[in-house]
């Protein structure tokens, strides 16, 4: 077992890395997102749309298929409206209309409809980029993160639950890795990610891991070689849509917060990261604030820290700091930290020999 391919898949971009633990040679690739690349082809399709498929990250298509539906008919099947909300009702607000699966399918052959099917996997898309990789489309593991909200009970916001999601599990397991799941263990209230693994299926592989993307990044950034000797590591990881901070001692999460990266500031950032190493920051002060959310389980202390690593697409959010913040690259490019994190949790689910991310 030796061939990982490992999928970060983003707001903005679709990280790619392939990893032959035998031969310790990588190689990567920074390609468009799935939603962007999506929400381009249903605003080029002319008149009605039918949308068919699986849940995908909504942002830019679920705006490009609100807008439609305001001039032309937009249908939906079951199984992809989730895209743009969970809640249906909701969709059909906005005026898309949803239908079952099988009549989705049924309403392909009329030419009334230009029709597209979602999802955040394209097989045909992954074996072109993986050709110009030079590496073969046959993998002994496949491993992907992306953001995962959950679907939140009625009368609950989808991120108040998917704190809670996090807080469930690391209660009782506060490493990073342990929102791992193997492609039939995932939460069926991660639907996301559900989707994720089922259409997985389909690539050449023995294996399917899937991961939240947030949690990912966190893991993956102490795998920075600047961060990774140390015991109390400070993280930031400033993502195209979220930011999430974490505070992690010994390897374990000590607490972490969560924002939209659109609606933090470099100055709330500084605070936030002092306020969560000194267990002074609140879950709900978070929520009120616009943000996911926050979870303390210890505090170290933020004198206490011995390095602030910062990764993501939009960390130039922090370069005018007045902390002392070092940028993080594992594996020497800080857009492969989500993957790097995934793979870390593969490796460490697998109890396999340690990779060094350099």
């Amino acid at each position: 077992m030796s061939r990982f391919l490992i999928l970060d898949i983003g707001a903005g971009t679709m990280d790619v890395l392939y990893h032959d633990t035998e031969s310790d040679l990588h190689y990567k690739a920074v390609a468009r997102s799935p939603v962007l690349c999506m929400a381009e082809k249903a605003a080029s399709l002319p008149n009605n749309l039918l949308i068919t498929g699986k849940e995908m990250g909504g942002g830019s298509i679920a705006k490009v298929l609100k807008q439609r539906a305001k001039k032309a008919e937009v249908v939906m099947s079951v199984s992809s409206a989730a895209t743009v909300h969970h809640n249906l009702e909701k969709v059909r607000s906005w005026g898309i209309k949803i239908v079952q699966d099988a009549e989705a399918e049924d309403l392909r052959h009329n030419k009334k409809y230009s029709a597209l099917t979602i999802g955040d996997l394209e097989a045909e898309r992954l074996k072109h980029i993986l050709k110009g990789l030079g590496v073969s489309f046959s993998f002994d593991v496949v491993g992907i993160c992306a953001q995962d909200h959950g679907t939140p009970p009625e009368g609950v916001s989808h991120l108040d639950y998917r704190h809670h999601i996090f807080k469930a599990c690391l209660d009782h397991n506060p490493f990073p890795h342990a929102l791992l799941y193997k492609h039939d263990e995932v939460p069926v209230t991660l639907s996301r990610l559900t989707s994720i693994a089922e259409s997985a299926k389909m690539l050449p592989t023995d294996e399917i891991y899937v991961m939240d993307s947030g949690m990912a990044a966190i893991l993956g950034a102490t795998m920075d070689p600047q961060a990774r000797p140390k015991q109390r590591v400070l993280i930031l990881d400033v993502a195209t849509s979220h930011t999430i901070g974490a505070a992690i001692e010994g390897g374990q999460i000590a607490g972490f917060f969560e924002y939209h990266t659109d609606d933090i500031t470099l100055e709330r950032l500084e605070s936030l990261l002092r306020e969560m190493a000194d267990g002074k920051l609140e879950h709900e002060q978070v929520l009120e604030e616009g943000g996911h959310g926050a979870y303390i389980r210890k505090a170290f202390g933020f004198q206490a820290a011995e390095i602030i690593v910062a990764t993501g697409p939009k960390r130039r959010l922090i370069e005018n700091s007045r902390l002392p913040i070092v940028l993080g690259s594992p594996l020497g490019d800080n857009m492969m930290t989500g993957a790097v994190g995934v793979l870390e949790a593969i490796r460490r689910r697998k109890a396999l020999k340690p990779i060094r991310y350099l």
